[in-house]
């Protein structure tokens, strides 16, 4: 017959610490994670490989083995996403654009730059770590960012095939999608080439900032009259879709803006992460309109 232990020799051993293993195995281990180790968890969970030498997925600022108290995912780190991080106590923030202002995040330049400098403390102050995701977030099946925008959308029985970049829908009008698109993002600024009457069934999306070459590939398609996109260079894409809609071609292009043509995507992000890493708060903080215009 088995002996039970005395209460006061358990009592001895619950205060002293001694844990037999089988009982430390079924605690959770994610709320004791860092930073480091929620992006290897990563890296193990997108479909594509992983191109250690070349992708700005990588640390940013702060130090990657701090103990993760809550993960924020979000387009940009302003630091208004920062300050609202260190207020729902989440030190570790996942972005999917630069941090400090240029595609490498390189800061030999800035230096002496106050912006920078204070951006920098106030991380570095409040024990947050920063690493961006965006490479392999568009990489891995489906992408990322595209599933998300579907998503908010509502675009998902329009897709053509297994496309999350084309859509056939029933005939509409130029105007009415535009509307479409001010409903779903109300505090966006929208800009539209092309005539507003024009009838369409065939939309693109080409999120974020793709370039003049893929905009213009996807314009070009006989299946697609309207390419909507995030940004361009004015003189490029918006002057190419001026002149087909001036010599009376059925094509248009719509500009929404770099983070309102991504934003979804990161929200989605957030839900994504919490599949695989459990007993931390995840939480998807959203960037604010950059932009103002005088009425």
């Amino acid at each position: 017959m088995k002996r039970l232990l005395p209460f006061s020799l358990l009592l001895h051993v619950m205060v002293v610490g001694i844990v037999p293993a089988k009982a430390s195995d079924v605690l959770s281990k994610d709320d004791s994670l860092t930073c480091r180790e929620v992006v290897e968890q990563i890296k193990q969970h997108v479909t594509c490989s992983w191109n250690e030498g070349k992708t700005v997925d990588t640390f940013k600022a702060g130090n990657p083995d701090e103990k993760v108290t809550g993960i924020v995912t979000t387009m940009f780190a302003t630091m208004d996403v920062l300050r609202e991080a260190v207020k729902q106590n989440c030190n570790f923030i996942i972005a999917h654009e630069p941090l400090f202002y240029n595609h490498l995040d390189e800061t030999d330049f800035q230096k002496n730059d106050p912006v920078y400098l204070e951006k920098l403390k106030y991380i570095n102050d409040h024990h947050l770590v920063v690493w961006r995701f965006h490479d392999h977030w568009h990489r891995t099946s489906p992408d990322g960012i595209y599933v998300g925008m579907v998503r908010k959308l509502g675009w998902a029985k329009y897709r053509k095939g297994d496309s999350y970049m084309v859509f056939e829908f029933p005939e509409t009008t130029l105007k009415d999608l535009a509307e479409h698109l001010k409903q779903k993002f109300p505090q966006g600024v929208i800009r539209v080439v092309g005539d507003p009457g024009m009838k369409l069934t065939g939309v693109a999306l080409a999120v974020g900032a793709p370039g003049a070459d893929r905009q213009r590939q996807l314009l070009n398609r006989d299946d697609v009259q309207v390419v909507i996109t995030g940004e361009a260079r004015e003189w490029e894409t918006p002057e190419y879709a001026l002149d087909a809609t001036q010599q009376g071609r059925s094509k248009a292009f719509i500009m929404m803006g770099h983070v309102l043509s991504e934003q979804a995507g990161m929200d989605y992000c957030a839900e994504w992460l919490g599949g695989f890493i459990s007993g931390l708060p995840i939480k998807f903080i959203p960037n604010k309109q950059p932009y103002w215009t005088p009425q």
